[in-house]
């Protein structure tokens, strides 16, 4: 889908080096387009993909991007993009009008009239949501990311379009707004590089993340790019002549290879320096090393070469041949050091598994030739049918994308059954996942958990090649704590079901009890209660029956006194405008008092209600907030990203409408660590930025970093600040401070 970019490509538009028209331009562009399809797909019909142009250019007349040139430019990009991946027809043609119903009058049912069900059903998966109205962007984009999840699975010709359409947009991202920059480099990360992850697609993936990552955050992706460009010479020189050795080395064993040298990407070194808090001298695969041989053999062969000449790193070596990644991924890892002391990763795969790491599901499509049914991108879109059928019941946009952006890019770990069945899991996964792997009654009745034969705690986190046995006890079932431990959408959809049913079951009779003992205090016979009064009740606040309206009371969501006085009418207006009296509940046991009334937040359309910011995340105005309501202790306000909130919205109807309310002058406190080189001078520069940005430390306390080599220092600080916008400046600003490594919000 077209985001309106200006275009970075030199040759866009017409100037003294480029004098076409703009209707030139696109012939010109089209004309290559057919070429390289007829090139790849000879026995096509050609006049098919010059019908779906036509009609596109048609439709997107008068239309430009913001670079000026015609809008019908991007879907031709966007089908050269898969003439390139060497896609079929129904393919192409989607990609010319993928744009066409969301941007101009014609319906779904004028292109399947024209263009056939099949170039109409993908059309349909990559349109947007846009013209349906929908409350917030969050539902609008997940409405249709799982629109378009759902049609992938049936077709999966619908996802290598969009990924194709994402890539050129990304391409073309220069003249957006810096805030749109952001929020599409950001969607990309947490949604469509995964995907392409999934689907085996590294070389799209690779570029997805990398422009992505330089439309997020530019100057962080600058300072890579220089650190990576200040090495290149000597790192250069060194895989130079390290493939030289290794070339002769495999000749002399007659191993048939090729040798291939390679930097690793920005935004992999960008997220191995953040995730280790390391300089990049010390990342291992920096540097790497290809080989692309003739046989499986050959690859083992070619591994005990290296391991022969350069020693191994310890923990380094993985073979994804023998346990090939979910998404199809074979080949041999491993990191050696080399002369020097400098270390070096190498991969060892066949020319097929290759070809399959770089295109993916679309390398079947060189020689699927247009035939129909099932073949071999099943195995890409099993998960992706597991995936969907266990978020069909979740109804918060939140959580699904929340969920989503979990499931999608998670690394995996492989362990075993006691009868040496390989079960994949993410990372981190712990016992309680794999147990509702095997079945969602084993993760139900699970105790505890035997790891290579040694009892472990329930929150142990797998690791490779462990032997993992579930110990059971009949009618037990998990616990709420059990949430912050799984990483599956399985294992969490089953506890949430569950508890659901649980905290309803308790909801319902504290409620009851409440209600009985209110109309008690009222005198209000509740055994002869007005069946219609009971209805307009049940209307009034949405309920069904009996059981929701208790619920409802139970979870503090409403109050017992204004239903009951709908049924005694003839009692006085002064009773009736006396306070109510409390809900019965810990509330005044709860450490949140002071707060309970915070004048920064409110719930949209309520007055007078207990609310409070939540500890874990400790949200201040100008970042997304939710509401949960909690039972006596009135409602929590949590940060969108708390990696709380997931566990607390197992039941979607406490989760409630909260926003800050107009600016008073508050200060909020905030907790940041930050990790900097160990000299002179450090605190003096921080305060000065604090007090250059208006800010006062409430607390401040240094120490030695010993974890990284003795030379770093940990300063934890916390300050006051406005909002999240002065947050963001201070941060910014300390960032700037050279010697700052890294920045961490604690909360």
């Amino acid at each position: 889908m077209e985001i309106n970019p200006g275009s970075s490509e030199s040759a866009s538009l017409p100037t003294e080096a480029n004098p076409l028209s703009g209707a030139d331009l696109v012939e010109q562009r089209y004309a290559t387009l057919e070429q390289s399809f007829l090139s790849h797909r000879p026995k096509e019909d050609a006049a098919k993909v010059r019908a779906a142009f036509e009609f596109a250019r048609d439709q997107h007349s008068g239309q430009a991007r913001k670079s000026g040139e015609p809008y019908i430019l991007h879907p031709i990009a966007v089908a050269q993009n898969l003439v390139d991946m060497h896609m079929d027809l129904v393919c192409v043609e989607t990609a010319l009008l993928h744009d066409v119903v969301e941007d101009t009058g014609i319906n779904i049912e004028e292109i399947r009239r024209r263009f056939g069900n099949e170039v109409a059903v993908c059309v349909d998966g990559v349109t947007k949501l846009g013209k349906i109205h929908l409350y917030s962007r969050e539902e609008q984009q997940a409405e249709s990311v799982r629109k378009m999840l759902l049609a992938m699975v049936s077709d999966i010709r619908v996802i290598l379009v969009k990924l194709s359409d994402r890539l050129h947009n990304l391409r073309t991202i220069g003249s957006l707004s810096r805030e749109k920059q952001t929020r599409i480099g950001q969607e990309t990360l947490d949604i469509y590089s995964p995907i392409a992850h999934r689907l085996g697609m590294g070389k799209v993936r690779a570029e997805l993340e990398d422009l992505a990552f330089a439309a997020i955050d530019p100057e962080a992706h600058q300072d890579i790019l220089g650190q990576i460009e200040h090495k290149r010479k000597a790192s250069q020189e060194f895989l130079e002549g390290i493939r030289k050795s290794l070339e002769q080395k495999l000749s002399r064993e007659a191993i048939p290879a090729r040798v291939e040298g390679r930097l690793k990407r920005p935004y992999s070194v960008y997220l191995k320096l953040r995730k280790q808090k390391i300089p990049i001298e010390q990342v291992y695969d920096l540097l790497a090393l290809r080989i692309v041989t003739d046989s499986l053999k050959n690859c083992y062969a070619a591994l005990g070469v290296i391991h022969n000449e350069w020693p191994p790193i310890p923990g380094r070596i993985k073979d994804f041949i023998a346990m090939p990644r979910p998404n199809g991924y074979q080949s041999l890892h491993t990191s050696v050091m080399g002369t020097g002391g400098q270390a070096f990763e190498v991969q060892i795969r066949t020319e097929e598994m290759h070809r399959l790491a770089e295109e993916g599901v679309a390398a079947h499509w060189k020689y699927k030739e247009g035939r129909k049914g099932k073949s071999t991108e099943e195995q890409y879109v099993n998960w992706m049918r597991q995936l969907v059928e266990w978020q069909q019941e979740m109804r918060d946009p939140g959580e699904f994308m929340s969920t989503l952006k979990v499931d999608l890019y998670s690394d995996e770990v492989y362990v075993f059954t006691p009868k040496g069945k390989v079960v994949v899991l993410p990372r981190e996964s712990t016992p309680i996942d794999f147990g509702y792997s095997i079945h969602s009654d084993v993760g139900n009745a699970c105790v505890g958990a035997k790891v290579n034969n040694r009892i472990v705690p329930l929150k142990y986190a797998l690791k490779n090649g462990d032997i993992v046995e579930i110990l059971t006890q009949p009618g037990h079932m998990p616990s709420k704590d059990w949430l912050g431990l799984v990483k599956t959408s399985k294992a969490r959809n089953k506890i949430k079901g569950i508890i659901n049913a649980t905290e309803r079951s308790k909801a319902i009779e504290i409620g009851e009890k409440y209600f009985e003992k209110e109309a008690r205090r009222l005198s209000i016979p509740i055994s002869k209660l007005d069946e219609g009064i009971l209805a307009e009740v049940f209307a009034d606040y949405g309920v069904g029956k009996i059981e929701d309206l208790f619920a409802n009371l139970g979870y503090g969501k409403i109050e017992a006194r204004p239903i009951l006085m709908r049924f005694d009418p003839n009692r006085s207006a002064n009773e009736e405008s006396k306070a109510p009296e409390p809900i019965p509940s810990s509330a005044a046991q709860t450490p949140f008092d002071k707060d309970a009334k915070n004048l920064a937040l409110r719930v949209k359309g309520l007055n007078d209600v207990m609310i409070y910011r939540a500890l874990c995340c400790n949200p201040i105005p100008g970042e997304a907030i939710v509401g949960y309501i909690t039972r006596g202790k009135g409602v929590a306000v949590h940060s969108v990203s708390c990696s709380n909130v997931q566990n607390l919205m197992y039941e979607v109807e406490r989760k409630i409408d909260v926003e800050w309310a107009k600016p008073g002058g508050e200060s909020f406190d905030v907790q940041v660590s930050i990790m900097t080189d160990d000299r002179p001078g450090m605190l003096a520069q921080f305060t000065q930025v604090l007090f250059s940005e208006n800010s006062n430390i409430r607390s401040l306390e240094a120490r030695g970093d010993d974890e990284r080599g003795g030379d770093g220092a940990i300063v934890e600080m916390k300050i006051e600040v406005r909002d999240k916008r002065q947050l963001e400046k201070i941060l910014s600003a300390l960032r700037r401070i050279p010697g700052v490594r890294d920045i961490e919000r604690k909360s």
